[in-house]
């Protein structure tokens, strides 16, 4: 089986509506589709369906800014303040010390999942950014790696002033239009006058188009692009051998999920397998941009369905050689202690235990995605996990298959946060 067929045997074992991958190896391209845009309105998938790609858009925020800084006209190492005057965070260290490097790798420290539609005039990030003083400040900066998704907007916003221009313009001018990405952008209305595909959730019967399809232009800078796998590609040569100026975003900057794991500005790397890749999660819409560079190697892979998409990215890497083993449970590990609710803003876990060392999770949405005032999407079934260290969990099996926690301890021992999704959870 190549990865064309893995693809598309898990995305009709997972009920995945559509799905467009592509893949650049020894120079040449391949790309195939799947499926339909929609189940409402139900097209068939071609190559040049746009897809939201959600944070791989994180990825053309890094680039734009490090071609920036290249010019003289952004210092990662300077503080944010100097390029965005006025700002406020809700901890004052954090307001003075705050980088464009820590921003970049998500480690701000501040809660990170705050999405307020401040509409689509072209104050929306100044507006979302006057509004981040109300986030709490949940570590130092620098201190852990946290995704967070406010930072960008701020990055986003520094670009702004610094050029005079929109945020999309000045990403068009540093990126898209050089590299001719033509069926790339941000705005819904250019991704209407052409075949694009809508986001599912829900299983089975309850399977519905997800609502509402656009990213809030605030969000920009974090997850705003629609693109196809052809123009993702051609981004991805320029990354997998790049000029001095963005090859800085290939270095670590932060640990993050396991060992070997890190965060380098916007990337992230896997030394097990020298890749360098980004995801991407909108309402509904799963994507994943991995790139290979000491073997040229470069996957696109747009799906229409969450958590669907997952299972057929996964199932992807595997076919690819670029999936690690599952991990295996070990024992005697002190679940009693684990046990508890731990919530973000948005989210929340339960952890109970179980027999055999493993332990129940529920994972439930609290609202405020794609919108602060949106209501809880869907809830998925529970599942069980098993540890495969004394601080790491894995679910093997159901919907939240591959799902990840990991408990982290002060240095006194004393639990501290929950780490899920690239997420800090605190016990409540």
């Amino acid at each position: 089986m190549d990865v064309f067929e893995a693809v598309e045997a898990a995305r009709e074992q997972h009920g995945v509506p559509g799905v467009a991958v592509g893949v650049l190896e020894e120079g040449e391209e391949q790309h195939q589709s799947y499926g339909v845009t929609s189940i409402e309105n139900p097209l068939e998938v071609t190559p040049d369906t746009r897809f939201q790609v959600g944070s791989i858009t994180k990825t053309f925020t890094g680039t734009a800014i490090c071609e920036l800084v290249a010019r003289g006209d952004l210092d990662l190492d300077r503080p944010v303040r100097e390029y965005v005057p006025g700002l406020v965070l809700a901890d004052t260290d954090a307001t003075e010390r705050v980088t464009l490097r820590h921003l970049l790798s998500h480690t701000g420290g501040w809660f990170g999942d705050y999405f307020d539609d401040t509409g689509w005039g072209d104050d929306a990030a100044a507006v979302y950014v006057e509004r981040m003083r109300e986030l709490p400040q949940q570590t130092p900066v620098g201190e852990l790696w946290a995704y967070n998704n406010a930072g960008f907007a701020l990055a986003g916003r520094a670009v702004e002033l610094v050029t005079g221009k929109r945020f999309e313009d000045a990403v068009q001018e540093l990126v898209l239009d050089p590299l001719d990405l033509s069926s790339t952008t941000f705005w819904p209305w250019e991704v209407m006058t052409e075949r694009f595909a809508v986001g599912h959730v829900g299983e089975g019967e309850e399977l519905q188009v997800a609502r509402p399809w656009p990213v809030g232009r605030s969000a920009h800078a974090a997850g705003g692009i629609a693109s196809t796998t052809p123009d993702l590609l051609r981004y991805a040569r320029l990354h997998l051998d790049p000029p001095p100026a963005l090859a800085r975003m290939q270095i670590p900057q932060a640990p993050t999920a396991e060992e070997g794991e890190w965060v380098g500005l916007t990337w992230y790397g896997q030394d097990r397998f020298g890749t360098l890749l980004h995801g991407g999660g909108t309402n509904g819409q799963i994507s994943l941009l991995v790139l290979v560079p000491a073997r040229s190697f470069a996957m696109a892979l747009l799906t229409n369905h969450s958590p669907g998409g997952l299972q057929v990215i996964e199932a992807a890497l595997r076919e690819a050689g670029l999936a690690a083993d599952e991990p295996q449970p070990i024992e005697d590990v002190p679940i009693e202690g684990y046990a508890g609710v731990f919530e973000t803003t948005v989210d929340r876990i339960t952890l109970s235990p179980l027999d055999n060392a493993r332990m129940r999770v529920e994972s439930e949405s609290l609202g405020g995605f794609p919108t602060k005032d949106s209501p809880p999407g869907p809830q998925l079934p529970p599942a069980e996990a098993f540890f495969y260290t004394p601080e790491r969990w894995y679910v093997e099996a159901g919907p939240l298959k591959g799902m990840r926690g990991h408990f982290i301890h002060d240095d006194d021992g004393a639990l501290r946060w929950l780490r899920a999704g690239g997420r800090l959870f605190r016990r409540v």
